[in-house]
């Protein structure tokens, strides 16, 4: 992993949620941890990673990712084993 992915994985679990991380940063950062990635229905996208297998929804037509979707991402990757 570079420095931005790390720095986009400190940004998913800084307290108080971030809402300027984008949607490609994070997209990035499950490629770099080696997650398969498949297109879904319209703005959807599987990813799995670990054995552990979540649906998210890009944002559009904004490039940030909501606070929501944030949380959801922590979730994943804590559940993924994920540590850096």
């Amino acid at each position: 992993m570079n420095n931005k992915q790390i720095k986009t994985y400190i940004d998913i679990f800084s307290n108080p949620i971030k809402s300027d991380i984008t949607w490609s940063d994070i997209e990035t950062l499950f490629m770099a941890l080696g997650a398969k990635i498949s297109e879904g229905n319209g703005s959807r996208i599987r990813v799995e990673l670990n054995g552990e297998r979540a649906v998210f929804h890009r944002p559009h037509p904004e490039k940030n990712t909501d606070k929501g979707a944030i949380v959801s991402v922590r979730k994943f990757l804590s559940n993924a084993g994920v540590k850096i």
